[in-house]
């Protein structure tokens, strides 16, 4: 069978693996989804997000800048490393959903063996940015391996996968704030939280591309799962999220009595949530481009968020001192 890697549906057209990548290297670069980078800024997101939180009420210094990047370059890893494990063992059922049937494993493009050898490089880059990190966030880090070899297998089991994933995508959230401050907070736990409920939302809406394969297979989701109700399940999904993360910047700065770090807190959470509820009310669950669409759209969402919670202190302050 003839693969032509561009027909994959939610890969970049024409991006950097499929003009600028060494011919060899480009089955190996779609494994680990270099092809489709929205995963890993969605990965890296919630480190950054962890960062920022403890900073509402600490200066930042240049370690910061240095575990923000150190942080980006393991979300890397880890995300390609994650997405070949995860292909390794789901490579019977790609090869029989539409979507996924051209990905490396499933087509023959990568062998088994080599799929082995691509995710112990990676592995080994991801344990390079672990030394990196201060010995707490090491521990916290180590802390989601048992949710990442999990995940695949979700599926199978439960129609909540993607409550799994937002488990662990957002790991990130708690290394990210316990290298800075060196223990886990109520605030940690409820950015945490909050994050959860953004990833269940997003990757609802990403699985509905699926859920008809899914269906003839056997396969769950919560896109399957809520169904023709997926718009009001969102609702009360997205509220979460915000609320959670809005309570996560009011414990924060409790203690501090800082006004500047409480209202900068906020004011991130109500750019998301017009991000947010652009994805509830323009998606059409059965358009699979509009699902695309919707769920690349959590970059930017999650970006401004981060950048807003980083800098609205600042801006605050900056806006009061020049009064």
């Amino acid at each position: 069978m003839s693969i032509d890697p561009q027909t994959i549906n939610d890969a970049v057209p024409q991006g950097w693996v499929d003009t600028l990548a060494p011919t060899r290297w480009r089955p190996y670069l779609r494994l680990a989804r270099y092809d489709r980078p929205i995963g890993f800024w969605l990965l890296a997101i919630p480190c950054w997000v962890g960062i920022a939180l403890a900073h509402l009420t600490r200066p930042w210094q240049m370690f910061d800048l240095v575990l923000g990047l150190a942080l980006w370059i393991g979300a890397l890893a880890m995300r390609g490393a994650g997405c070949t494990y995860n292909d390794i063992v789901d490579r019977d059922l790609d090869a029989k959903v539409e979507r996924t049937a051209k990905r490396p494993i499933a087509s023959g493009q990568v062998s088994l063996k080599s799929a082995w050898a691509f995710l112990l490089a990676q592995c080994l880059v991801g344990l390079g940015v672990l030394l990196v990190l201060p010995p707490t966030a090491r521990l916290v880090a180590l802390g989601s391996l048992p949710l990442i070899l999990g995940y695949p297998f979700m599926k199978r089991i439960t129609f909540w996968p993607q409550a799994w994933l937002g488990l662990t995508f957002n790991w990130g959230v708690l290394v990210g704030y316990v290298a800075i401050t060196g223990a886990i907070t109520p605030a940690l736990l409820l950015a945490y939280a909050g994050l959860f409920f953004w990833t269940l939302g997003y990757d609802t809406i990403y699985a509905h591309q699926d859920k008809e394969d899914d269906a003839l297979i056997g396969i769950k989701s919560t896109a399957r799962l809520f169904g023709r109700h997926t718009k009001s399940a969102l609702i009360i999904i997205y509220a979460a999220c915000l609320l959670l993360l809005a309570f996560a910047g009011v414990e924060e700065t409790a203690k501090h009595a800082d006004q500047a770090a409480l209202v900068g807190s906020w004011m991130p959470v109500l750019l998301f949530a017009f991000f947010l509820s652009e994805q509830i009310t323009r998606t059409d669950f059965n358009d699979t481009a509009s699902c695309l669409r919707a769920f690349k759209n959590n970059k930017t969402a999650g970006l401004v968020y981060v950048i807003a919670l980083a800098l609205g202190p600042f801006m605050l302050r900056w806006v009061e001192a020049m009064r």
